[in-house]
C-alpha cells in the first residue's frame, strides 16, 4: 500500500475559514463517491462552520482523563481500523493532552498517511516552527504549539485561504469567530489591522516560496532553459572589485520597488585567470548582500558571460546587473567585455542592466593572464595569422619596388609568428614558421623564385630565424601555460579558502555544503553515499537537487572518501583538474557528517551523564530524606498498636497527627521527584489558557500556615496565558519556601504588577537571603542552600518550579529584598485579553 497524500488549508490567522474550506472539500468529494469521514474537527461552536458537519461520517474521538478533567482527541486507531480514502483532520500544530498515543497531532496525521489514507488538514501560518521569532515580533504572543516546517513542506497540495484584514475583523465584529464578551478583546489586541496585514504578508510569502519550489522542480523535470518571469530575480555579477559594493546597493532599490523580490549575487572564478579579485573585498561584498537580504553563490566557469547566463537561467532570473568595464581603452584588443557579451546573449528573456561607478576605465590592477586553453575565436585567428599572414606579407613586399631587406624581412616574419603564438598557442606559431622560412627562402632568398640558396650567409640567417621562432613560440606557449596553472591554482585555492571560511563561520550544515557542491561544479544533485562494509547497500547521508542517486556508479561523477563512503554528483562529467578540490569538497562533507554524529553522541553522553547524577543524588535523597518521615510514620504506628501502654485520647492525637504530617511530607517529597522526572524527561506539555492571578493564587496557598502571608493582586492586572496547574504548582513551591525560611512573625508578601507585556507575582521574605554567586544555583536540582536542615526537604522545588514556568513560556529568577531578604520574581506572559474586574482580591488581604 502506497503512502496517502496529504493536502494543506493554510491561513493567516484564527477565522479565515480554513476548517469551512476543508469541509466543503469533503461534501465535494463525498458527491463524487469518496469515502471520506471527519477524523477530527474542531468548529469552536461557529454556526457556519458546525452546519458543514451535517452529512459527513464522523469518526468517535477518544476521551483521555487528565489532572481529574477528561479531553477528547482525535481516536487513531478508530480512523486506521475504519481506513477510509480520505480523513480530514483539522489545527495540525495541535499538541494532543498528556497520555495520548503520540505528543502532536501532525505524528498522529504521519500514521494516517503511512497507513495509505489520504489526509486533509489545516494550520495558521504563525503555527509553523521557523516563523516562532518573527509572529512574536509582530503580535506580541509567542505560539506554544508549533509544527515542523517540514512537515507542512512535505504536503502535496497546500492551497492559501486568505481574507483581507478589514474583512476578516468585520466577521469578528459579527460574531462569527469568537463569542461576544471576547470581541473587544481580540480586536484591539492579537486581531488589529496592522498584526493581521503582517501575518497575511507572511502566509503569502511563504505560500509563495513554495509555488517557487514547484515551479523549479517542474523546469528541472521538463528541462525548461528559459526564464519564466513569475517572480522578479535580480543577479549580481561580481568580480571581487571595488564596484561590486554599489552594484549590491543598486540592486537593492531594484528590489526594493517589487515586493518579493530576491537578489544573487554571484562571483564566478574562471579558471583562465581572467578576473583579479580581492578575497578580503569579496568578504565585505558577501556580509553586504546578506544584509540587504540576498544571498550569495561561488561559481567556477571557464566562460565567464556563459557561466553567468547559465547560473541566471538555472535560478529563473528575470534581470542582471552588472557594472561598467573598469578596462582601459587599449584593453578592447582582446574582446567586447563581459558585459557587452551578456547583454547580446542574453536574449529576450533576461534584462542587463549597466551600472555605472566610480571605477570605470580605471584599469583592473593587474594584467588579464591569457591562458592555454583558449577559445575557438583564439585558435582559429592563431591559424589565420600564422598561416595566411606570412603569405599576405610576401605578397606585400613584393609588390614594393624596393624592399626593406632580407634582413627587416626576416624581422617581419618573425612579428607574425609571434604573434601567431600569443594568439593561437604552439602548434600556430609553429606552422607559421615552418611557412616562413619556405617564403623567405622562395621570394626572398637570393636566387629568388627557388629553394636554392646561394649565399651561406643567408642560410644561415633563414636557419637562424626558424630556430629562433621556434624558441620564441615554446617560450610564449611554455609561458602561457605556466599562468593557466597560476590561474587555475588559484581559482581552486579561492574556492578552497571560501569552504575554510563557511567552516569558520560555523556554517556546518551538512546540506549547506552539498549545496556550495552543487553551486560550485554547476550540477544538477549531489549526494553523500556511505555503507557499513562492502557487501552492505549503499545509503544517503544527505543530498540536495532534483533525483539524487542511490549507487556511486549510477553516478555521471564519483569521488570517494575512504572506503565506505563516495560523494556523488550528477549532471556532467567534470575534467580531471576539477576532481582535485572535489576531493577537498568530498572530504570536508565527511568531516562535516561526523561532526554531527558525534555532537549528537555527546548530546547523548552529556544526557545520560546528568541522568546518572540525578539519580546518585536521588539515591542520596532517599536513603535519608524520603525515609525520615516513613521512619516517623512506622514509629507513630508501631506505638499505637503497642498493648504494652494505655494512651490517653491526647497522646492517640499526637501520633495520628504525626501520622498525617509525616504522609504529607511524604507526598510532597515524592511529588517534587515525580515532576523532575518529568522536567528531566520532557514530557511535560502545558494546556495554557487565559487565566487571572487571583483564581490561581490564592488556591497555592493552601499548605501554608494561615495568616503568614500578605496578598497584593490588583484588580486591573491584566490575564495571564499560562496552565493553571502548572502555575499552582510553582507558586506554592516558592511560597512554602519562602515560608520556611522566614524569621518568626514575619509575614510573606506576594505581590503582582503588569510590565509591559508581562505580568511580574513577587514573592517577598525577610530571610537571611542569598549571595549573589549562589543565586542560580540554588535552582538546580537536589540543592539545598545554608544550614537548611536534614529531613527539610530533597532541594527540588526551586529546581521543579523553574522548570514549569520556563515550560509556559515565563521566567523565575532570585533578587535581593531591599533591607535583607530574597524576592523570587516569577515573570508570565500576559494575554491579549483584557483584565477581567470583579474577581480580584482586594489589596492587602490576608491569607
Amino acid at each position: 500500500m502506497g503512502r496517502g497524500t496529504l493536502r494543506i488549508y493554510l491561513g493567516a490567522a484564527p477565522g479565515v475559514g480554513k476548517t469551512y474550506a476543508m469541509l466543503s472539500e469533503a461534501h465535494r468529494r463525498v458527491e463524487r463517491g469518496t469515502d471520506c469521514v471527519v477524523a477530527l474537527v474542531e468548529h469552536h461552536d461557529r454556526p457556519r462552520t458546525e452546519v458543514m458537519l451535517h452529512g459527513l461520517e464522523q469518526v468517535p474521538r477518544t476521551e483521555i482523563t487528565y489532572r481529574s478533567a477528561v479531553f477528547t482527541e482525535m481516536d487513531v486507531d478508530a480512523v486506521l481500523e475504519r481506513a477510509p480514502a480520505v480523513a480530514l483532520v483539522d489545527e495540525l500544530a495541535h499538541t494532543n493532552v498528556p497520555g495520548s498515543r503520540n505528543a502532536k497531532r501532525w505524528q498522529d496525521v504521519e500514521e494516517l498517511l503511512k497507513a495509505g489514507i489520504d489526509v486533509i488538514s489545516t494550520v495558521n501560518i504563525q503555527h509553523l516552527e521557523s516563523l516562532g521569532d518573527v509572529v512574536e515580533s509582530i503580535t506580541g504572543v509567542r505560539q506554544q504549539e508549533t509544527v515542523p516546517d517540514e512537515v507542512v513542506r512535505r504536503a502535496d497540495q497546500i492551497e492559501l485561504v486568505d481574507m483581507s484584514p478589514q474583512a476578516l475583523r468585520r466577521r469578528m465584529a459579527h460574531g462569527n469567530i469568537y463569542q461576544p464578551d471576547k470581541l473587544d478583546a481580540a480586536l484591539s489586541n492579537y486581531f488589529r489591522p496592522g498584526n493581521l496585514t503582517a501575518l497575511r504578508e507572511l502566509a503569502l510569502l511563504w505560500t509563495a516560496d513554495r509555488v517557487d519550489e514547484y515551479l523549479q522542480q517542474y523546469r528541472g523535470e521538463h528541462n525548461i532553459r528559459t526564464t519564466w518571469q513569475a517572480r522578479e530575480r535580480i543577479v549580481v555579477g561580481l568580480t571581487g572589485g571595488p564596484e561590486g559594493r554599489t552594484l549590491i546597493r543598486r540592486a537593492s532599490r531594484m528590489a526594493a520597488k517589487g515586493s518579493g523580490s530576491e537578489i544573487l549575487a554571484v562571483y564566478i572564478a574562471r579558471s583562465d585567470g581572467l578576473t583579479s579579485a580581492s578575497p578580503k573585498e569579496l568578504a565585505v561584498q558577501r556580509t553586504l548582500v546578506e544584509d540587504v537580504g540576498g544571498t550569495f553563490h561561488h561559481v567556477i566557469g571557464d566562460d565567464i558571460p556563459a557561466a553567468l547566463l547559465e547560473f541566471a537561467r538555472g535560478v529563473n532570473a528575470t534581470q542582471i546587473v552588472l557594472g561598467s568595464s573598469r578596462r582601459k581603452t587599449w584593453q578592447y584588443i582582446y574582446g567586447p567585455g563581459v558585459g557587452a557579451t551578456v547583454a547580446r546573449e542574453s536574449g529576450p528573456d533576461l534584462d542587463v542592466h549597466i551600472v555605472t561607478h566610480e571605477e570605470v576605465a580605471k584599469g583592473r590592477g593587474l594584467p588579464i593572464a591569457r591562458g592555454a586553453r583558449l577559445g575557438r575565436a583564439r585558435i582559429v585567428s592563431g591559424w589565420l595569422v600564422g598561416v595566411a599572414g606570412p603569405v599576405l606579407l610576401s605578397l606585400l613586399l613584393r609588390s614594393l619596388e624596393n624592399g626593406p631587406g632580407l634582413a627587416n624581412d626576416v624581422l617581419l616574419f618573425l612579428f607574425l609568428t609571434v604573434a601567431a603564438a600569443l594568439l593561437g598557442g604552439l602548434r600556430p606559431a609553429l606552422a607559421s614558421a615552418a611557412v616562413g622560412v619556405m617564403l623567405l627562402n622562395y621570394w626572398f632568398t637570393p636566387p629568388t623564385q627557388t629553394l636554392t640558396v646561394q649565399d651561406p650567409e643567408n642560410f644561415v640567417a633563414i636557419v637562424i630565424f626558424f630556430a629562433v621562432a621556434v624558441a620564441v613560440s615554446s617560450v610564449v606557449d611554455l609561458a602561457a601555460r605556466r599562468t593557466h596553472q597560476a590561474a587555475r591554482l588559484r581559482a581552486e585555492s579561492e574556492i578552497l579558502s571560501f569552504l575554510a571560511g563557511s567552516v569558520l563561520r560555523g556554517e556546518t550544515a551538512l546540506d549547506a555544503l552539498l549545496e556550495r557542491v552543487r553551486e560550485t561544479f554547476a550540477m544538477e544533485s549531489v549526494a553523500l553515499l556511505e555503507r557499513t562494509s562492502d557487501v552492505d547497500p549503499w545509503t544517503c547521508a544527505g543530498s540536495v537537487g532534483p533525483a539524487p542517486v542511490a549507487r556511486p556508479d549510477d553516478a555521471d561523477v564519483d569521488m570517494p572518501v575512504g572506503d565506505n563512503m563516495a560523494l556523488a554528483l550528477s549532471g556532467r562529467v567534470l575534467p580531471a583538474e576539477d576532481r582535485r578540490v572535489l576531493g577537498a569538497f568530498a572530504a570536508q562533507a565527511a568531516v562535516v557528517l561526523d561532526r554531527q554524529r558525534l555532537v549528537s553522541e555527546a548530546d547523548r553522553a552529556r544526557r545520560l551523564a546528568e541522568g546518572n547524577r540525578i539519580r546518585t543524588a536521588l539515591l542520596a535523597a532517599v536513603s535519608h530524606d524520603l525515609r525520615t518521615p516513613l521512619a516517623g510514620i512506622k514509629a507513630a504506628v508501631s506505638s499505637l498498636r503497642s498493648d504494652d501502654v494505655a494512651w490517653s485520647p491526647e497522646d492517640e492525637a499526637e501520633l495520628l497527627e504525626g501520622i498525617e504530617d509525616g504522609a504529607d511530607r511524604l507526598d510532597h517529597l515524592v511529588g517534587n521527584l515525580l515532576d523532575m522526572s518529568r522536567l528531566q524527561t520532557g514530557t511535560v506539555t502545558p494546556l495554557i489558557r487565559e487565566i487571572d492571578l487571583d483564581e490561581v493564587v490564592p488556591m497555592a496557598l493552601g499548605g501554608v500556615p494561615e495568616g503568614s502571608v500578605d496578598l497584593d493582586i490588583p484588580e486591573t492586572l491584566p490575564m495571564v496565558a499560562v496552565d493553571p496547574g502548572l502555575l499552582e504548582r510553582v507558586v506554592a513551591n516558592v511560597v512554602e519556601n519562602a515560608v520556611k525560611y522566614s524569621p518568626g512573625g514575619e509575614r510573606i508578601v506576594v505581590a503582582a504588577s503588569a510590565l509591559g507585556e508581562r505580568v511580574e507575582l513577587r514573592v517577598v521574605d525577610r530571610g537571611r537571603g542569598v549571595p549573589d554567586e549562589a543565586k542560580e544555583r540554588i535552582f538546580e536540582p537536589f540543592q539545598r542552600y545554608g544550614d537548611a536542615p536534614r529531613g527539610a526537604g530533597v532541594g527540588l522545588g526551586l529546581a521543579v518550579s523553574r522548570g514549569f514556568a520556563e515550560a509556559m513560556g515565563g521566567t523565575l529568577d532570585a533578587e535581593d529584598t531591599p533591607g535583607g531578604g530574597l524576592t523570587m520574581v516569577l515573570t508570565l506572559t500576559a494575554a491579549p485579553g483584557r483584565a477581567q474586574a470583579g474577581a480580584a482580591l482586594p489589596a492587602g488581604a490576608t491569607s
